[in-house]
């Protein structure tokens, strides 16, 4: 009986212990600075609260006695905590530190709520500034291609790339900014992305179809832009000064960078300038037509408070860029300049001088892009819940001057006004799932100016899509998926090009004009795409993950592919489309391995990718086989549809040995093979037409660090590094009509060295990057480099066709914190 009294009273105590009221008020710091929207979770009830603005967190009616606190954050390594709570208030101070490696980084992009890398069975990447800076980049594109396997570029000269994702480009990636899409004439394949690249503090890149959260456009991949914000919770002023100098091109880039913290509000400004004469490489010397100068302004003002936080941000892009056409002395093979317009012989121009090479001016014949952005981010809590509102408007004004006779005439002048909005709510968590559901879209509309070209006609667009996305954890196994609906609408006039008797040249006209013809027939077209995605990630062990996610995507055609009839001037590219195509579907199936190892972090990725109504061009002839020329000194593409199916792995392997901490030994793997399965074309042309244009090689790249564990006098943790670009020979490409050939791989060796300085205080004075691309001047043509096809002879002296890519650039930069 005593026994049985004991046992009572015992298990009595223990229910009013446990039934105890307890407060955990806690702090979260990372590098002595609060830091917010970081999870707190009590692992055995199932309770999250999230950090504030000052990093601040309370979790009220907890039990008394041993709890276990899961913590983990976007940005920073997660962590378990064994904590004892007694009655009453409890206080708790926690320190994460930021995530160091970049398989287990942490991303935003591509899912609907902020999620874990290792969760997230979508393939994603995401490259940090530091890293960006430590490579010689003459663009923000060119960063990402160096840092995420996978991920290549169609370049026009050194000032634009447009990011391709294994194989597929143009219009299939979407590229955003601060989460919002960009819009900016990107059909062209001479239109570069338009983006500070010295504002950028973090690029993430979702690799396959993203349809589910972005529409249209995002049929290959996602690329998001995140510019700087400032962490730091104390007032007062901060900024930098970033100075750039390369030598290839003699580029100069200078940036400054301005931060202000007042109570609950975030200040940003940043200015940026560039200019760069002419490239140079050892086969064609200095290639003319290849300088530019550009210029950004960005500004940001942020409000935290209980209730979320607003954002509101405006940028301004302006780039004079040359337009090369790669037009050359048939003997001496020195460029050649355009001076004439009727009469023009472009086997017959005058050779321009050698001083001419080297200047910083923008010759007459350039293109000038402006583009102007202004947006608003908000974030509204409710409880367990939150709504996500972004909405923006941007506009492109671009101009490409090709008139040697009339240097202020316009050939192309075209002006794209967007307005974008994307609203996202957040449901609260039922059973442990977590839903979101959202509306997106845009209006877009696009009007030719005073031009004498016009490749495009002025039309409208609307873009309507509605999502549902849940994501739910059963143990180790994470699942999420979702689906979508869209509807975007394409509408344009007729639209009549006639001939301004004064000059000579084409120009828009009204219907009923004696020298007008209907270049562009009116048109209107409702496209409908379903999309959704289904994957999981299943963790075997702490260091030990399976990934396995199914896609369908959605792209609508765009302008350029159902609406083009005309000349390109920068593109020198004359584009016919086809308004009876149908949208593009595609299903993507993706499968990959990643593991945490004690000497080093692996990543395998193998996917699959089938596309319907795959949309490309290719260069037009006549019956006998010869190319069509409707305008002289231009090409003339037409655009095709078929089936087509892409497929490939990338592989990752990063040493990093215990026994020296000193050392690293990066590699990566990027293989793809897209295959055209047009059959009446491979009936016909057999091999020729067997592949897809633009897709890269077989590329390796593979990287040995040295960064020494302390600091050396001034130096704080000085590194040092060479690494390797491998690219294989491309035999696996679209020959038909001579759209593509031949490429011969190729290695590039490059190194840096760099180091912060400081004071003995541990104040940071400066940090330095000093860095050479392509030690040994290789000559060496990229199967991506458009200008490898600017060649008007067909044989040469020293027999070599179209223009090579850049040779040796050594690069410094520094960045002055203050």
């Amino acid at each position: 009986m005593k026994i049985l009294l004991l046992s009572f009273s015992f298990l009595f105590l223990s229910l009013l212990s446990f039934g105890q009221a307890a407060k955990l008020i806690g702090q979260i710091n990372a590098n002595h600075q609060p830091v917010e929207n970081i999870n707190i979770k009590i692992l055995a009830l199932k309770k999250t609260v999230k950090s504030d603005a000052d990093g601040r967190f309370v979790l009220e009616d907890i039990p008394v006695g041993a709890l276990e606190l899961q913590i983990t954050g976007l940005g920073y390594a997660s962590k378990k905590l064994a904590v004892e709570v007694r009655s009453g208030l409890n206080e708790l101070d926690i320190n994460l530190q930021t995530a160091t490696s970049n398989l287990d980084d942490v991303v935003i992009t591509g899912v609907n709520r902020a999620t874990s890398l290792r969760k997230s069975p979508v393939p994603i990447a995401v490259l940090s500034k530091k890293t960006m800076d430590q490579n010689v980049n003459t663009n923000l594109i060119e960063a990402i291609v160096k840092g995420v396997p996978g991920v290549t570029a169609v370049t026009t000269g050194p000032n634009v790339s447009k990011p391709f994702i294994r194989g597929l480009g143009y219009n299939r990636v979407l590229t955003l900014y601060d989460g919002l899409r960009q819009e900016g004439q990107q059909w062209g394949d001479e239109h570069g992305i338009e983006v500070d690249e010295y504002g950028i503090s973090r690029a993430e890149v979702v690799k396959g179809p993203a349809s589910l959260t972005y529409g249209s456009d995002a049929l290959a991949g996602v690329i998001n832009m995140i510019p700087y914000v400032p962490h730091s919770q104390e007032n007062g002023l901060k900024g930098d000064v970033t100075l750039n100098y390369q030598s290839n091109n003699g580029m100069g880039g200078a940036s400054v960078g301005l931060a202000y913290v007042q109570n609950d509000w975030k200040y940003t400004f940043r200015a940026t300038g560039k200019t760069a004469h002419n490239y140079h490489n050892p086969i064609d010397g200095w290639v003319y037509g290849t300088a530019f100068r550009e210029y950004n302004l960005s500004a940001s003002a942020r409000v935290d408070k209980p209730w979320g936080y607003s954002k509101t941000a405006a940028t301004y892009y302006n780039n004079q860029m040359e337009i090369p056409d790669g037009s050359r002395d048939s003997l001496s093979r020195k460029f050649t300049r355009q001076i004439l317009d009727d009469g023009d012989d472009i086997k017959n121009r005058p050779i321009v001088q050698d001083a001419d090479l080297t200047r910083y001016a923008i010759t007459p014949l350039h293109q000038h892009i402006q583009h102007f952005r202004f947006y608003n981010n908000s974030q509204f809590k409710f409880g367990n819940s939150d709504l996500n509102v972004l909405l923006g408007g941007q506009q492109s004004v671009r101009r490409e001057y090709n008139h040697p006779t009339v240097p202020s005439q316009a050939g192309l002048y075209v002006v794209l006004n967007t307005f974008n909005y994307d609203l996202k709510y957040n449901l609260p968590d039922i059973s442990g799932i977590e839903s979101t559901i959202g509306v997106n879209g845009m209006y877009q509309q696009n009007r030719s100016k005073a031009a004498t070209d016009f490749p495009i006609p002025d039309y409208d667009l609307f873009d309507i899509g509605a999502f549902l996305f849940a994501k739910k954890t059963f143990g180790k196994l994470d699942i999420s998926g979702g689906v979508r609906l869209d509807r975007r609408n394409i509408q344009w006039n007729d639209f009549y090009v006639g001939t301004d008797p004064a000059t000579g040249f084409g120009k828009k006209v009204e219907a009923g004009n004696a020298t007008g013809d209907l270049q562009f027939p009116g048109f209107s077209k409702n496209y409908y795409g379903f999309s959704g995605s289904l994957g999981l990630t299943y963790n075997l062990s702490e260091r030990l993950l399976f990934k396995a996610n199914i896609a369908r995507g959605y792209r609508a055609p765009n302008i350029t592919e159902i609406g083009s009839n005309g000349l390109d001037p920068g593109a020198h590219i004359v584009y016919l489309g086809n308004r009876t195509f149908k949208p593009e579907f595609n299903l993507q199936e993706d499968i990959g391995v990643i593991a945490y190892l004690k000497e080093l972090d692996l990543s395998l990725e193998l996917f699959n990718n089938n596309i319907q109504n795959y949309i490309y061009h290719s260069r037009l002839t006549d019956a006998n086989g010869n190319p069509v020329v409707i305008v002289p000194g231009n090409l003339t593409y037409q655009y095709q549809q078929s089936k087509a199916r892409l497929y490939g792995a990338e592989l990752t392997v990063n040493i990093h040995p215990t026994a020296a901490k000193w050392l690293s030994f990066n590699n990566s793997l990027a293989y793809v093979v897209g295959l055209n399965q047009n059959e009446d074309l491979l009936a016909l042309h057999g091999s020729a037409a067997k592949y897809l244009p633009f897709i890269p090689p077989l590329q390796i790249r593979t990287e040995l660090k040295a960064t020494a564990q302390s600091a050396i006098g001034f130096f704080d943790k000085p590194y040092f590094k060479i690494d390797a670009a491998i690219f294989a020979d491309q035999d696996k490409f679209y020959a038909l009509d001579d759209t593509e050939t031949f490429t011969k791989g190729y290695t590039l060796i490059n190194a840096g060295i760099g180091s912060s300085l400081k004071s003995k205080s541990g104040k940071t004075w400066c940090d330095i990057f000093i860095q050479c691309d392509n030690i040994f001047n290789i000559a060496y043509q990229s199967n991506l480099n458009r200008l490898k096809y600017f060649e008007y002879y067909t044989d040469s002296p020293n027999g070599r066709s179209g223009i090579y890519n850049m040779g040796r650039n050594f690069s410094f930069k520094a960045v002055f914190p203050f």
